[in-house]
């Protein structure tokens, strides 16, 4: 077992990590009734995909791991209405300044992105856009 996640009302949810015992509230987005309070569960979708490309780029990268410190991404979620559905994900990365790459480590953390294992579990109808921003 991975989580539990609880509904606490006023369409707020709390999901619990069982290794850890870390959580994150989620409420529903304004647009679909919600405070907007916290990330709606289509937000996690797209934050775990940015998450997701710097863990992987992280691991597999190991040599740049410490130049990988201090990376930013910014998320955006597009939505669809009918049906309601995620249509795209934008993502722009934000590189620390006192870090360069060689064109062969960009491209190489590129690749590494593209084939995280949220990408590959993505629908392939959602748009994505990634701006590496190099």
């Amino acid at each position: 077992m991975t989580s539990t996640v609880t509904y606490a009302g006023e369409l707020r949810t709390l999901a619990t990590h069982l290794q850890s015992d870390s959580s994150i509230e989620t409420d529903a987005p304004t647009d679909n009734q919600g405070k907007g309070a916290r990330f709606s569960p289509t937000d996690l979708i797209g934050t775990s995909l940015a998450a997701c490309m710097l863990t992987t780029m992280a691991i597999r990268a190991k040599d740049l791991e410490e130049r990988l410190k201090g990376t930013i991404t910014e998320t955006e979620k597009i939505m669809s209405n009918a049906p309601r559905k995620i249509a795209g994900i934008n993502i722009r990365f934000t590189w620390p300044s006192e870090h360069a790459f060689t064109d062969e480590e960009k491209q190489r953390l590129e690749t590494i992105a593209w084939s995280c294992p949220v990408k590959e579990s993505l629908h392939p109808d959602i748009q994505l856009s990634v701006d590496f921003n190099w």
